[in-house]
């Protein structure tokens, strides 16, 4: 069988100790692909990922690693002519299969202005259409936002604006991607789906607080849905709380599995199906 992590933050400082460990126990719970995503702890570093795919090519003892690169929202400040030089660089290289993570994000006070990330955005979106790879899309719901980020946004709703930018921008043009760890309505789902857009689903599936959640990823069409873990955050249940990491992938599919009454097996040939498709990763 084989399961795919189609988002995992693999370079970040909590591995830095036991990432070979890591990898071999995601080998052993059958998660034998994993998206590495670039964003690294902002522009200066998003290249980690992708070296990381290059340490690790050809390793048979551990998943078979692919990278991101991209410029989170929440430092889309940065997003300055040289970041996104280095991200068009990264974007040609044979080991980054996708744009992102990119988006929207008004969910926290600190974050950059409304049109400071839009800006960046519309420019990530420029670079995956000429590079003619998909986008990895994070945006959280404006709904769940702070009651500081609430007052200083307004009425602005993120999953909104993004959708229409990518309507108006990217998708019209060909574009393609996943909306990464999808927490939206199912009205939202509906309307990525029309876009051409890819599901993923996290651990946060298994919370019993997010019923929309569970009815999106009941109702997406076979070959538009993936699985991730978003790791190192949104362990599942039972290890919410804990430290996440990719081999856990195999526990949110075991419940996707449930929830659209499939057997798992299926589940990983659909979404590692899925996954070889976007991204083009034979």
């Amino acid at each position: 069988m084989h399961i795919v992590d189609s988002h995992a933050h693999l370079d970040f400082p909590t591995y830095a100790d036991d990432l070979d460990a890591v990898l071999a126990r995601s080998l052993e719970a059958d998660v034998r692909t994993i998206l590495s995503v670039g964003i690294g702890d902002g522009p200066e570093t998003m290249h980690r990922a992708r070296d990381l795919a290059v340490k690790y090519k050809g390793n048979h003892a551990v998943p078979r690693i692919v990278a991101s690169a991209g410029i989170h929202p929440q430092e889309a400040q940065h997003a300055n002519d040289a970041a996104l030089s280095k991200l068009r660089m990264l974007a040609a290289d044979e080991n980054v299969v996708a744009i992102g993570e990119i988006g929207l994000d008004y969910y926290h006070i600190e974050n950059p202005d409304i049109d400071v990330q839009q800006q960046a955005f519309l420019a990530q979106m420029e670079i995956a259409l000429a590079a003619n790879k998909p986008i990895l899309i994070h945006c959280r719901t404006s709904e769940l936002a702070t009651p500081q980020a609430k007052e200083r946004f307004g009425p602005a709703d993120a999953q909104d604006d993004l959708l229409r930018l990518i309507a108006e921008n990217f998708a019209n043009k060909g574009g393609v991607g996943v909306m990464h760890c999808f927490s939206g309505t199912a009205d939202e789902a509906s309307r990525a789906l029309d876009l051409g857009f890819y599901l993923s689903f996290a651990g946060n599936v298994t919370y019993a607080r997010f019923p929309s959640i569970r009815e999106a990823a009941e109702l997406v069409p076979a070959d538009r849905y993936l699985v991730e873990t978003d790791a190192p955050f949104l362990a599942p249940i039972p290890y919410r709380g804990e430290r996440n990491e990719p081999g856990r992938t195999r526990v949110t599919a075991e419940f996707v599995a449930e929830l659209r009454k499939i057997p798992l097996e299926q589940l990983a040939e659909e979404t590692t199906g899925n996954f070889r498709r976007l991204f083009r990763v034979e």
